[in-house]
């Protein structure tokens, strides 16, 4: 958990996974709000100092997991720093990330999903995936002009690029770019800082999309382990980090660990961010799905039952993590009435087979 200044600051420029305790993440969008108002009053609304308050504003928005309104924030903030500024100015180039990140979130994160409901994934919003690839590929492109192609801001593009790349199904590509980012930032600032865990844990997901579910496992273990030490147990990038192992485990057929992990994870996001907050109940979800793969139905399903009143009162009934949830308490009342359906069995047995398949090419690969 963030608690001073300097860890503050850090949080409030990072960027998919940035989050706050609840009570502090609504105390510190009241702030943000408090200044941009003041800023607006004493400056206008084109001011630099505005601006930036207003970015301010948006990342507050987005830790307390009100997307929406940071996306509209971060649209209007652009806008203004293009026209103010110019398209290459810094500051505007990190608006369009951060509008990236937005979008990102408005759509919702496919990915944490197991093979008895993976056609729920397409219930997401792909034109804000699409919007997030086109702008973050322009973002990258302009950095790389600008900037360089090792300076931080230029991987800190490359690295949200690669998260709406994998998020439109581009997988290799997402790949590709992760090593890329990983090598880079490995090589400028080290193993342990938290961007270069960043980019690792970016990677371990990104292999998932290709079959490589065991070398996913052992990067996403290492990159657990490190941000443990190096952040802290309760860091929202440490949380995501053992999020995405669950997501692993669950794919190398280890669903014991996977639901051991996940209720640990539930456990902490409720402590730290409240019943409500969107990522308490993404990490809810990710429970009942470890508990479907254990055949644990009747469990899952009451526990699904709550994400979805509360997603309704959070998100909405239109929101793709509201419908993902809805969509998935049809299949666990069949599974919980009836036991699995052949269509599913047919469905986990060749997913078994992908990972075994995955796991001969692994071994068959030189080095």
């Amino acid at each position: 958990m963030l608690v001073d200044c300097g860890s503050l600051a850090h949080a409030r420029r990072r960027g998919d996974n940035a989050g706050m305790a609840g009570d502090d993440s609504r105390a510190q969008v009241q702030l943000d709000e408090d200044t941009l108002a003041r800023r607006r009053r004493d400056l206008g609304e084109d001011h630099p100092d505005t601006l930036a308050a207003a970015s301010n504003l948006a990342v507050s928005l987005r830790a307390a997991g009100e997307y929406q309104a940071a996306r509209e924030l971060d649209e209007d903030t652009l806008a203004r720093r293009r026209r103010v500024l110019g398209e290459d100015h810094p500051d505007t180039l990190a608006s369009a990330d951060g509008l990236a990140i937005s979008l990102r979130a408005v759509g919702g994160h496919p990915g944490t999903l197991t093979s008895a409901m993976r056609f729920a994934s397409s219930l997401g919003h792909p034109g804000e995936h699409q919007a997030a690839r086109e702008l973050g590929e322009d973002t990258l492109a302009r950095r790389r002009r600008v900037l360089g192609e090792d300076h931080p801001d230029t991987l800190a593009s490359a690295h949200g690029l690669a998260i709406s790349l994998r998020a439109a199904g581009e997988h290799q590509a997402a790949r590709e770019l992760d090593e890329d980012t990983l090598a880079r930032r490995r090589g400028v600032l080290g193993e342990d800082h938290p961007d270069t865990l960043a980019s690792a844990d970016n990677l371990a997901v990104s292999l998932l999309g290709v079959r490589g579910g065991q070398a996913a496992r052992e990067l996403g273990e290492d990159t657990l382990a490190r941000r443990r030490r190096v952040l802290g147990e309760d860091h929202p990038d440490t949380l995501a980090s053992a999020s995405n192992l669950v997501m692993t485990l669950e794919r190398v057929s280890e669903d014991q660990a996977a639901r051991e992990l996940a209720e640990d994870i539930l456990a902490r996001r409720r402590r730290l961010l409240g019943e409500d907050h969107p990522d308490t109940l993404a990490a809810a979800f990710q429970l009942v799905c470890a508990l479907s793969e254990l055949g644990k139905h009747h469990a899952a399903r009451e526990l699904n039952d709550d994400i979805i009143a509360r997603r309704r009162r959070v998100l909405g009934d239109e929101h793709p993590d509201t419908i993902m949830a809805g969509a998935f308490d049809l299949i666990l009342r069949g599974l919980d009435l009836g036991g699995e359906p052949e269509w599913m069995t047919a469905l986990r047995e060749a997913s078994k087979r992908r990972q075994q398949e995955a796991r001969e090419l692994s071994e068959d690969e030189p080095g």
